[in-house]
């Protein structure tokens, strides 16, 4: 009999404040939506595709100024 040992990836409570939403690698969303695996943002958080961000839904402040960062 063996055993693997399976890595979690830190994830944020629920009930830390308001939803806020990331920048991921686009290729990642879909795979990790059906599938179920972590993508990693810029800003490093790990977690799940589950919901597609709304028109002016908060974005994570540290993804945004990466995000910012990479276009020039």
């Amino acid at each position: 009999m063996t055993t693997q040992i399976l890595e979690r990836p830190e994830t944020k409570d629920a009930d830390t404040g308001p939803e806020m939403f990331h920048y991921v690698k686009k290729e990642k969303i879909a795979e990790s939506a059906v599938m179920g695996t972590y993508v990693v943002a810029l800003c490093g958080e790990k977690f799940p595709v589950t919901k597609t961000p709304k028109k002016g839904a908060p974005v994570c402040p540290q993804c945004k100024e990466i995000y910012e960062s990479m276009k020039h």
